[in-house]
């Protein structure tokens, strides 16, 4: 199968879960807000297919679901959480792919440092966006809402992203790479 069909069937897949997902725990938006279930396709398309991938997608995805669904609302989560994902899906893959070795132990630390540059950035766009509208973001709103109210979607995707790519690795599906040995 050519790539380019291969990754773009993927990128597919991957917005439909993001698209669906949070319709699980919509019903009831406290938990929806804590498990953060669009973050979870965005993190997998960027460690699956890199960083462009991710990004867009992730960019796309909360504008996509807010036209379609009107939730997230437009302005200012929306626009906020686009930064965000988009950031979360750039930052994974880049991280990822240059990483020495792919690995759990990379994964983790890809992960990690996409989550902290993503809630970083999305406190700077809420920032930005509220003080267009006459608002201000305080510190206490970016501590609960980076932090506190994710600490439960944060532990979910600690644990099941790792699973899903180790089974997507002994699958054979993706395989864990070590960086090759130059010889000289």
């Amino acid at each position: 199968m050519n790539k380019t069909i291969k990754d773009l069937t993927l990128a597919a897949i991957f917005l439909a879960l993001g698209l669906i997902l949070p319709f699980f725990t919509g019903q009831i938006p406290t938990i929806g807000n804590m498990l953060l279930p669009m973050h979870i396709p965005v993190f997998l398309a960027g460690l699956i297919l890199g960083e462009k991938y991710g990004a867009l997608l992730g960019y796309a995805l909360p504008l996509l679901r807010s036209a379609l669904f009107s939730m997230p609302p437009f302005y200012p989560v929306a626009i906020a959480m686009s930064f965000e994902l988009m950031t979360y899906g750039l930052v994974a893959g880049f991280l990822y792919r240059h990483s020495k070795w792919q690995c759990v132990r990379a994964l983790y630390r890809c992960l990690i440092l996409a989550m902290f540059a993503g809630r970083v950035i999305w406190g700077v766009a809420e920032i930005v966006l509220l003080e267009l509208s006459g608002n201000v973001f305080t510190w206490q709103a970016f501590i609960s809402g980076a932090l506190m109210t994710a600490i439960p979607g944060i532990i979910l995707q600690l644990i099941l992203i790792p699973l899903v790519m180790v089974a997507l690795d002994q699958s054979g599906l993706v395989a864990f790479k070590k960086a090759e040995i130059k010889q000289a």
